[in-house]
This record gives C-alpha cells, structure tokens and sequence, in this order.
C-alpha cells in the first residue's frame, strides 16, 4: 500500500528552470562582471548535466574554454553558483515563480490522507526552502519528513544515490512510494532506486523519453482544469489525486 510521495523541485513543484534558475544564473555573471548570457535554448541543452555547479563547469568547458580561471573550476563554479543561489532567492521570494497546476492540491490532500511527504532534487537546500516558504506555506518545511536536496549524496541525477537516501532516512521500501518527477534524468534516478515514476512534463522536457514511467501527465491538473495524459492510464482521473496515485503504486 502507498505510503509516501517522494517529489522532485524543479520543474515538478514549479516552472523554476527557465524564468528562475536560468535568469539566477544570468543575473550571478553580470554580478561577477562577465557579459555571459544563458539563452531559453541553450540552457535547455545545459539542463542534460544535473547540479548548477557541474552545469556552470560544463558551460565553461565548451563555450569559454579560454577564459582565465584565478582558481581551478570547482571553486570557481561553487563561487558563481552561491551567488546564482542568492539572486534565485530574491526572485522566489518576490513571488515571481508560482507552483505549478495542482500541486498545492495534491499535497494538502497527501497530508490529509496521512501519506508522507519527502523531497528528492539535486537543487540546494536553501532553494527548497525558499520556494516552500514563499509559494507554499511557511511552515511547509516541516511538512516533508525528508528534504534530500544538493550535495547530500555524492553522485547527483541519474544516478539513484538521491531516491536511495530519502528511502533509507524513512525507513521504506521502493514499494511504499511514488515518485514524481518532470524529467528523464529525474525518471533514470527514480527508476533505478526501484520507484514507479509519474511523470509531469515542462517546456523543457515536454520532448523527452519516458519509457517506464507509470503516467506521464502534462501537469498534475486541478478539478475545473483537467491534465493531458501523454502515456498510461488514468482511467476515469480528470486530474492527479491521492487516489490516483494509490492506484498507479497498486498496479503491475
């Protein structure tokens, strides 16, 4: 039986990539005096590599390899990521990035059920906590019983150590849960920690491959604005409840 709902943050909470992390991100260069700028398309590209960190050392490997690091890249990417992490935090805070359709439902009604709630997201903690004050709740912290968040365990998305550590910090089998997620390397990690996946798309994944997952949905849909089901069954389900869920974590 259904015991806990594990979620993603970016991109499954919120549509926090393109308006919030990358325009964060865009914001830290110009701060650090560098006239760098992170388009919609080619952060898309840069979203393949999971952790802002190793997204910035990716970014300065293929397109400044010429730029003359004071410091080796690690340090230089962690100095330009707490800064990102800062101008994030402002944008959040200003309310500029609400939850996306139905999520704010699904967990009240998750709490109501006596399900547990966990996060499982390579974004750093000080993001989770931003977004849940500001656009959920401010106590929604003590909602979750585990936020398994940034560099808690060593290898990040798709490797499954993230899953893993949630699992074992609540003392549940793969079986107990479900996962939620938005994008293919979310689904990989999920998958490979032994968790059936639902899946709700965004701009940037709306084109990604999920085979394997338990539904893929276009949003998780609210009673008077029903999702799209892209793959699976929902069967009479007009929008993501507890219910349905229940019923995809019970299926083969």
């Amino acid at each position: 039986m259904l015991q806990a709902l594990i979620f993603d943050v970016d991109g499954t909470l919120a549509d926090t990539e393109r308006d919030g992390h990358r325009i964060a991100f865009n914001q830290a260069f110009a701060e650090s005096g560098l006239d760098w700028e992170w388009t919609v398309e080619r952060y898309g590209e840069l979203l393949e590599t999971t952790g802002g960190k190793e997204r910035l050392q990716r970014y300065l490997k293929e397109d400044q390899p010429n730029y003359p690091l004071a410091t080796d890249a690690p340090t230089w990417a962690a100095t330009i990521h707490k800064l990102k992490t800062k101008h994030y935090k402002a944008l959040i805070q200003a309310g500029s990035i609400p939850l996306r359709p139905g999520v704010r439902r699904l967990i009240q009604e998750a709490r109501e059920a006596g399900l547990r709630l966990a996060i499982a997201t390579t974004t750093t903690p000080e993001n989770v906590t931003a977004l849940l004050q500001a656009a959920l709740a401010s106590d929604s912290l003590d909602w979750f019983e585990v936020i398994a968040a940034g560099d808690i365990v060593p290898a990040k998305k798709p490797a499954p150590d993230i899953y893993l550590y949630a699992l074992e910090k609540m003392g549940l089998n793969p079986a107990d849960c479900l996962a939620l997620e938005d994008s293919q390397q979310g689904l990989k990690s999920a998958a490979q920690a032994g968790l059936k996946t639902v899946i709700t798309l965004n701009d940037y994944t709306k084109n990604h491959t999920f085979s394997g997952a338990a539904i893929v949905l276009d949003q998780f849909g609210e009673p008077d604005a029903p999702f799209q089901v892209i793959a699976g069954n929902a069967g009479e389900k007009s929008y993501f409840d507890v219910a349905l869920a229940r019923s995809l974590a019970d299926s083969p």
